[in-house]
């Protein structure tokens, strides 16, 4: 008969086999590069901007423009960067993830630059400095 010390003990070995098999893999998550730069509209800082970066396949890094136009790329939760390789880059001055019914105001960004982008990144192993200057 199993005593009570051996039962836990299997249990705490169990769980720990469970955990460690969750946890997976650090190969699970696609080879990141960290991205920053700077966002202008006509020469002048664009500041309150989302800026979102899709790769060709894969999910998209955000950041969102500080007063001086600067951004830093978020990946997922507390991963900062992007998935290296080609991007499609949106600029808007609404936030899509917020109210997606657009009911936010009006966008002062050009079209060109989001809902029909023509901007482009391609996002290398290292440090990634990419700025954009936008014109009306």
């Amino acid at each position: 008969m199993m005593t009570r010390r051996c039962i836990t003990f299997m249990f705490c070995l169990t769980l720990s086999l469970m955990l460690t098999a969750c946890g997976g893999a650090p190969d699970d998550q696609p080879k990141l590069a960290p991205v920053s730069g700077t966002v202008t509209m006509d020469g002048a800082p664009l500041a309150g901007a989302f800026i979102r970066f899709y790769p060709t396949s894969g999910r998209a890094s955000a950041a969102k423009t500080d007063e001086e136009g600067k951004y830093e790329l978020v990946f997922i939760r507390n991963e900062m960067g992007a998935v290296l390789g080609k991007h499609s880059v949106k600029i808007s001055t609404l936030d899509e993830d917020a109210d997606p019914f657009g009911n936010q105001g009006s966008e002062t960004v050009p079209d060109k630059y989001n809902k029909k982008t023509t901007l482009e990144a391609d996002v290398t192993e290292g440090d990634n400095t990419i700025d954009f200057d936008l014109t009306k």
